[in-house]
């Protein structure tokens, strides 16, 4: 048994701050780390935390820092990929201690952790919402997969390479979702496609593989395909994702915010 914690869009801010005047994005995150923390038996043993970008909203090192004491309380090993909102450098140099970023160059990563192997793609262009998979990314990811064909895949990456039907986040979604879907289906190794970016959680395909949103952890994009959506989001806790490999993939969204109960039926 493999499990893999993902969380998702927590636009940590400097301690104090709010992001966007209204979210205090470091409270969201400490109560997802307090859920955790309290029901380690419930969840299990994690292997390892995977953070599916925009861990900072504005991508300064005082952010990541801030990110990382927050997430201390787990004591697992994170994982991360940049979104749009994060910056290479400075993310390069706070999760350099670990050893699984490259020095230089895009924050491209592969990992074995327990049964699986983890692999996190680098979607950002800088200065821009929308992201791309480029020719060294793709390049990267071949070699990555046929590595250790036997061995089942975590793919993960920031921008959803699949439509989500919200106008204004597909407007900054992801370039080269047609040669991505090529590389995939080229390969019959076990895959698990992975993303956030749409603070929502969805499940589609890509390339023959499954692939599914984590929500954010601290708000979320209304859905409404009638595309004139406002530009905005809904202050509200999301959750998390839970992805276990025993004899194939399970992904389990985990609220939050429980309801009363349980009660007998």
């Amino acid at each position: 048994m493999t499990t893999i914690l993902q969380i998702s869009d927590t636009h940590i801010v400097r301690p104090g701050q709010l992001v966007s005047g209204r979210l205090d994005t470091a409270a969201s995150l400490e109560k997802l780390v307090k859920r955790v923390s309290a029901n380690k038996s419930q969840f299990g043993k994690i292997d390892a935390i995977l953070v599916s970008g925009d861990v900072s909203d504005d991508g300064t090192a005082e952010s990541y820092a801030f990110f990382k004491s927050l997430m201390a309380p787990l004591e697992a090993p994170l994982f991360v990929i940049p979104g749009n909102h994060d910056l290479r450098e400075p993310m390069r140099r706070t999760f350099s201690e670990q050893g699984y970023l490259p020095s230089a160059g895009k924050l491209n990563w592969h990992q074995q952790i327990g049964d699986i192997d983890v692999i996190g793609l680098d979607t950002l262009v800088e200065g821009a919402g929308g992201g791309e998979i480029d020719a060294a990314t793709l390049d990267f990811l071949e070699t990555a997969i046929t590595a250790n064909k036997s061995r089942p895949v975590l793919l993960a990456l920031h921008h959803p390479p699949f439509p989500s039907g919200i106008a204004f986040m597909d407007r900054i979604g992801l370039e080269g979702i047609g040669k991505l879907a090529k590389v995939l289906s080229g390969v019959d190794t076990e895959i698990r496609v992975v993303c956030g970016h749409i603070h929502n959680t969805m499940v589609a395909n890509v390339g023959g593989k499954t692939a599914l949103s984590s929500p954010s952890s601290c708000s979320c994009f209304e859905f409404d395909v009638a595309g004139d959506t406002p530009v905005g989001f809904m202050d509200q806790t999301d959750g998390f994702m839970l992805h276990r490999w025993q004899d194939g993939f399970q992904s389990t969204r985990i609220p939050v915010e429980t309801g009363s109960g349980p009660y007998p039926f």
